[in-house]
């Protein structure tokens, strides 16, 4: 890639389990948390894993998941599915994992069904927790509460890396980001 501010480069899938996607900019703002000014010649790369490889990584973390409808299948809004997930959002989960010292279940992925946006399950960016006691507990006790979330109400709460943990009716609802590393 000889000029990164003119060019956006895609890596070759590799084995069918990783997509890099590199994204660049001329100025203004970069692709990154909403109203993150970046200088004109940043870029922000993407990499999107999938089903297997983002259950294998999470499987060996020790975070589990659920789904309604046991299955996988990203346009089938009964299942959990991690297809074209961030490696920054698995590493995330990771991350909250190991930091709580919690169990942590996952009970939504990027499957269809959930609300649009850039920062969207969809998209890769977000995930949503079984709300247990402990996991409760280390979020609302070690992470800022920044406000009700504007359309819903939910009370938000911001990790030092940014993540925003929001107290949905029957779960967390975690954008990522970043890992949280």
């Amino acid at each position: 890639m000889k000029d990164l501010n003119t060019r956006t480069k895609l890596a070759a899938v590799l084995g069918g389990t990783v997509l890099t996607v590199a994204l660049a900019t001329t100025g203004g703002t970069a692709w990154g948390a909403p109203g993150a000014s970046a200088p004109a010649t940043s870029a922000a790369a993407v990499t999107k894993l999938s089903q297997a490889d983002a259950a294998n990584r999470l499987r060996n973390a020790g975070v589990t998941w659920s789904s309604s409808g046991n299955c996988t299948d990203r346009n089938n809004a009964h299942c959990t599915s991690f297809e074209q997930i961030n490696l920054a959002t698995v590493q995330g989960a990771i991350t909250l994992k190991h930091a709580s010292g919690c169990a942590v279940a996952i009970t939504g992925g990027t499957e269809t069904g959930h609300a649009s946006g850039t920062y969207s399950h969809w998209n890769g960016y977000k995930l949503d927790f079984n709300p247990a006691t402990c996991l409760s507990n280390y979020i609302t006790g070690t992470f800022t509460y920044i406000g009700p979330r504007a359309g819903d109400g939910a009370p938000q709460y911001r990790a030092a890396s940014g993540n925003i943990y929001a107290r949905e009716g029957n779960h967390w609802d975690v954008i990522f980001y970043s890992c949280g590393c």
